[in-house]
């Protein structure tokens, strides 16, 4: 049954559409959260900006340590830089280095991190000792290292001779001396790749493993077919972060080594430092760089598209 209002009574009162909602306002940078990025630019701006245009002024100049005044010569330090055979060894040499260190960096910390993940018994020991070294400074590891390739003392060549085997000039044999880097290298950094697969194997999800264990796969083929193709990301992150790395390797070099023995083991950026600091030549010095700058570019800009494809 409904009820009907009587007549001549006015209609109820409807209630007023509610005003749209003011469009939002845009901040200027002076206020609200700008101003909390303001600090961040300012030293984005002082420390990186600033000094990547006034370098590449300089390589556009013959700018010395030695003279006072600086003249402009255009492109005339790139096109020594494209002839200069010392750019092309040592820039060789860092590309043998990337080469010969970013693959074990790559499976030896893979191995590393399947191997804590299966449940070895003292976790904590294992992942103390596989990141450990990683947390020390350059100087430190050369140093003990240096005492291992030693000729004579060394660790090294006291083996080989145990063994019945030549001693080896692990810093003055010119096909041995970048590889003994290399050996340190690994040693030295792969707990961070360690670190980067571990939490990727911890992150797995449970389930595709144990429905492939259901189905009868035994161990080796639930690695090859189901834990390392979930890793892929992890390996492409850790292979792009590794090659950026090992292109400006130049601390271990240059403390144990110098680039020596004649110059087989100077990378570009030592040269770099020789060019500038040494020979006093910072406008030739600051072209070099920003030829490798170029090269690092072509190179990240390569893998990013191989990785994307291989995705």
């Amino acid at each position: 049954m409904t009820t009907t209002a009587p007549a001549g009574a006015s209609a109820p009162p409807q209630p007023e559409p509610s005003a749209a909602p003011p469009a939002p306002r845009r901040r200027s940078l002076t206020g609200g959260g700008g101003l909390f990025v303001l600090p961040f630019l300012v030293f984005f701006v002082l420390f990186l900006v600033w000094p990547v245009v006034q370098g590449l002024w300089m390589s556009l100049t013959d700018a010395s340590l030695a003279l006072r005044d600086t003249e402009f010569v255009g492109l005339a330090n790139y096109a020594e830089a494209f002839g200069d055979p010392d750019v092309w060894s040592s820039l060789g040499n860092t590309v043998f280095f990337t080469v010969i260190s970013c693959v074990p960096l790559v499976l030896v910390a893979l191995a590393m991190a399947l191997l804590v993940h299966s449940g070895l018994a003292g976790q904590w020991v294992w992942r103390l000792a596989y990141f450990a070294p990683y947390l020390l400074p350059v100087t430190v590891v050369t140093l003990v290292w240096t005492w291992l390739y030693q000729p004579d003392i060394g660790l090294g060549n006291q083996l080989l001779t145990s063994l019945g085997l030549e001693p080896v000039g692990w810093l003055s044999d010119e096909s041995v001396a970048m590889w003994s880097v290399a050996a340190l290298t690994v040693w030295w950094t792969v707990g961070f790749n360690f670190l980067l697969y571990l939490a990727a194997l911890q992150s797995l999800p449970v389930t595709y493993d144990e429905a492939a264990a259901l189905d009868g796969a035994g161990a080796w083929r639930r690695l090859w077919s189901v834990t390392l193709p979930q890793l892929r990301h992890t390996t492409v992150l850790v292979a792009m972060l590794q090659v950026l790395a090992s292109l400006k390797v130049f601390d271990q070099i240059y403390i144990l080594t110098k680039g020596g023995p004649n110059g087989s083991t100077r990378p570009i950026l030592e040269y770099v430092y020789d060019v500038g600091f040494t020979g006093y030549r910072l406008g030739y010095a600051s072209a070099i760089s920003y030829v490798f700058f170029a090269l690092v570019i072509v190179i990240s800009v390569v893998q990013l598209r191989f990785f994307r494809q291989e995705g």
